[in-house]
């Protein structure tokens, strides 16, 4: 019984000797993640109101929800577009039909898809083409995730004046 007891507290030191402790987050996965959220959430908006609602605004001079969809779509698609040295111009601020904005908004996430996948924690402080002039990657792709959250957030009072549940708020 005692040579049990001993097996076992010299295989659980071995262990414990072993152990790693966790791995610090990195910041080029930790980025990716939460672009990564905020992607997941705007396009399930943009598919969950209704087309009818497209032309909805809270109050007069207030851009419509889709207007919204169309503002992040082009200007996710200049932004991540010139970090990765594509340079695409939207056209989605002409464009009224819900498939046509959710196409666009799906092409301007296409074009963050590969921004957000260059990233490494090695090149994040690189000089990239930003909104405001060359900034560090990291900043310029913050940058993208700020101002999506920042429309989202606008978008779920459109959602919730329209007794929809933003996705965000799903399951709570």
């Amino acid at each position: 019984m005692k040579l049990v007891k001993l097996s076992i507290l010299a295989a659980a030191a071995v262990v414990a000797a072993h152990a790693q402790p966790p791995a610090s987050p990195s910041v080029a996965a930790t980025a990716k993640a939460t672009y990564n959220r905020i992607k997941t959430n705007f396009q399930k908006a943009a598919e969950k109101m209704p087309e009818s609602e497209y032309g909805f605004a809270p109050a007069k001079g207030i851009e419509t929800f889709g207007q919204r969809v169309a503002h992040i779509a082009d200007a996710q698609l200049g932004a991540c577009s010139a970090m990765t040295g594509e340079r695409k111009a939207g056209k989605a601020k002409s464009m009224t039909a819900k498939a046509d904005l959710v196409a666009a908004l799906t092409e301007s996430f296409a074009a963050c898809d590969k921004a957000f996948d260059a990233i490494t924690d090695a090149n994040a402080l690189e000089l990239v083409a930003g909104g405001r002039g060359q900034q560090p990657r990291i900043t310029a792709l913050y940058g993208v995730i700020v101002h999506a959250n920042e429309v989202y957030g606008a978008m779920g009072v459109y959602m919730r004046v329209k007794d929809l549940v933003p996705p965000s708020s799903e399951g709570r």
